[in-house]
């Protein structure tokens, strides 16, 4: 028909089909194209309206989609997928008790009640009823054990509805059913690691090891469980076997590194860290231990290239800023200090530890107004703190206004008390202050 252009007739089943295939190769047009042959053909069959339907709301036409829907329901009242597409609509309106209130409808007319309890569900976890939610998916995973997205969503509102006791007391009932399901124990153990019943935990995941000797996230959980416990050699044997299962990933290597590093393995740590990164390089936590180790190792320089290395990836992260400001402190590279500082403040992070790196930088740079302007800044956040005002009182004298520098420095002596370690820091800054009784 399309290399001819000639129209031939076929029955709805067979546009149905024709349809369906250029839906499922994703050409939408010819799908169009055989749809409006077919309903030339067959106007007012019901399949062939309810394809169009799904066009549309592909499409986004949610108004037109409803218009035909409505046209449907007059003429076969007793089709589910009517209130199914329906409820679709007025769920991406967000308009969710609706959406349920077809879906009940739905499930008058259905032969398959999971589907729809499925989806009531969904929308009463949108609406966050996960009470109701609960009730919709304890009927799901009762009706088929091999339902796990169901399964996961249950799980999600026991969590929560702060209910750990009956989730366990759920998922014991479950098992007791299908006693080889090694989801079940997988979450199992999970949920009484997580109630610090450490024993039972362990247990749930050799069963769930038992069930399925492949199932790496088992061996994963095991792994943590036992790292959390201090046994950091068996659980590196864990991490080995789900890396063996599975493609080796960034988590993993991590994971490995850190039992390393509390063995006290340092080069075995860092050859982890290092592979994390490869596999991963916006691993985060990899980084930071990596940065932290070098950090240990007193290799400064080296730590600090490896900090521009992870920015370079994970520019959005405070907690990588926050080593770049510290390390280059330590190495007196005061203006890469200051843009970490400067990109920390951007992130929304203001800790006191930051702005006094910050103010401290632009003192050593001798950039007076910058540091006056930065300590301003700083008080905002914390009005009454004393290191920051003496070091605006010093900035004020470097700038030629003695009589606010002094005042402000007797002030804050007044005011506060000023440890030994301040009265150093500042002496060092500002020698004419040894003059005054700080």
């Amino acid at each position: 028909m399309l290399k001819t252009n000639k129209v031939l007739f076929f029955d709805g089943i067979e546009f149905e089909n024709i349809i369906l295939h250029y839906i499922d190769l994703g050409k939408f047009n010819l799908a169009k194209k055989a749809l409006a042959i077919g309903m030339d053909q067959h106007p007012k069959n019901i399949e062939l309206m309810l394809l169009k339907t799904e066009i549309l709301l592909f499409e986004g036409a949610y108004k037109d989609a409803e218009e035909l829907l409505v046209e449907i329901e007059i003429l076969s009242p007793e089709n589910e997928e009517i209130y199914v597409q329906r409820a679709s609509i007025f769920s991406k309106k967000k308009k969710h008790s609706l959406a349920i209130a077809l879906l009940y409808k739905a499930l008058t007319v259905t032969e398959n009640p999971a589907e729809i309890n499925n989806l009531i569900g969904n929308e009463y976890l949108f609406i966050e009823n996960f009470n109701k939610a609960k009730e919709y998916f304890i009927k799901c995973v009762n009706e088929n054990h091999e339902d796990y997205q169901s399964l996961y969503n249950l799980l999600y509102c026991y969590e929560k509805l702060e209910q750990k006791k009956e989730a366990i007391i759920f998922l014991k009932k479950f098992i007791d059913l299908d006693p080889y399901n090694e989801i079940a124990w997988h979450q199992l153990g999970k949920l009484y690691a997580k109630s610090n019943q450490f024993d039972k935990a362990m247990s749930a995941f050799d069963f769930s090891i038992i069930s399925n000797e492949s199932y790496s996230s088992a061996y994963i959980e095991k792994g943590k469980l036992l790292e959390k416990i201090g046994h950091n050699l068996e659980a590196i044997k864990n991490y080995q076997i789900s890396s063996k299962l599975n493609n080796p990933n960034a988590f993993i290597s991590h994971r490995i590194g850190f039992c390393h590093l509390k063995l006290g393995n340092s080069k075995l740590a860092m050859k982890f860290f290092e592979e994390s990164i490869q596999l991963e390089p916006n691993h985060e936590k990899s980084w930071i231990d990596l940065i932290n180790l070098l950090q240990k190792n007193n290799e400064l320089i080296k730590s600090q290239l490896y900090v521009k290395r992870s920015l370079e990836v994970n520019g959005d992260s405070v907690e990588l800023w926050k080593k770049s400001a510290e390390i280059n402190f330590k190495i007196k590279f005061y203006h890469d200090v200051c843009v970490a500082c400067e990109n920390i403040d951007c992130l929304g992070n203001h800790s006191l530890k930051t702005w006094k790196f910050w103010l401290d930088s632009m003192i050593y740079l001798k950039n007076w107004n910058s540091a006056h302007e930065i300590g301003l800044k700083a008080t905002k956040l914390f009005p009454n703190n004393s290191s920051i005002l003496l070091r605006i009182a010093g900035c004020k004298i470097r700038l030629g206004k003695k009589k606010e520098g002094h005042n402000l420095l007797k002030e804050t002596i007044k005011r506060n008390n000023i440890t030994n370690l301040m009265r150093k820091k500042i002496k060092l800054f500002f020698p004419e202050f040894l003059n005054f009784n700080l």
